[in-house]
């Protein structure tokens, strides 16, 4: 995908959705925090059903520190690999409180140091809590960046980079939601929805998918 078409390409998702938000549920930097960290290898469905009973209760690092081990992985029970994410999540928050005053910290290095927080969390918050123009690389956009041609690359890092650089700078801010929801909901992974794909006329993929018959 060249310069032109990738301008088509961002300015079709941009029409089609002007103001894109995440669709996990949160109301402050730490609840987006938390949600991002439990969302690793589990949906956003799944996660905003945990957390909307979990932050009545406890949506502060020490409130999280106070419900003790227990307490929180019973509120987060539901989500995949929820032993590990509730001591990380523990840990972190036992950092923020010693470290942050309670804060969530803006910079890449303070993130990525928080237990259970990787560069694609850090990306995340970093993007969607700061504005900063960062790109979390999670499996939907790997596949959309390598499916179209618009950022190819064999690891998640690489099709970062090329990301960053092939972006047009006015869409960096939303082009990480633009670019999920678009995996998420029509270029799927096993059929994605060529015959319904906005963007289908500058994509490289070789394959597209004719429009059901039934």
């Amino acid at each position: 995908m060249q310069a032109p078409q990738i301008e088509i390409f961002f300015a079709t998702l941009q029409a089609a959705n002007p103001a894109p938000v995440t669709e996990l549920e949160y109301t402050s930097v730490f609840e987006l925090l938390c949600a991002v960290l439990l969302s690793a290898q589990a949906t956003d469905v799944g996660v905003n059903k945990a957390t909307r009973k979990l932050y009545p209760v406890a949506n502060t690092p020490q409130a999280i520190l106070d419900l003790g081990l227990d307490g929180l992985e019973s509120y987060i029970k539901t989500i995949g690999l929820y032993h590990s994410k509730a001591k990380h999540l523990m840990q972190t928050c036992r950092m923020l409180v010693d470290l942050h005053g309670g804060q969530v910290p803006r910079t890449r290095d303070a993130l990525e140091a928080l237990p259970g927080v990787g560069r694609k969390t850090a990306n995340v918050v970093l993007n969607v809590a700061f504005g900063e123009p960062t790109m979390a690389v999670d499996t939907h956009i790997f596949r959309v960046s390598n499916r179209t041609g618009l950022a190819p690359g064999k690891t998640p890092l690489v099709v970062e980079q090329q990301l960053l650089r092939r972006i047009p700078a006015r869409c960096m801010v939303d082009a990480h939601h633009w670019l999920i929801l678009h995996g998420r909901y029509v270029c799927q992974a096993r059929k994605p929805q060529c015959w319904q794909c906005g963007v289908s006329a500058v994509c490289d993929f070789p394959d597209k998918t004719p429009a059901p018959t039934h």
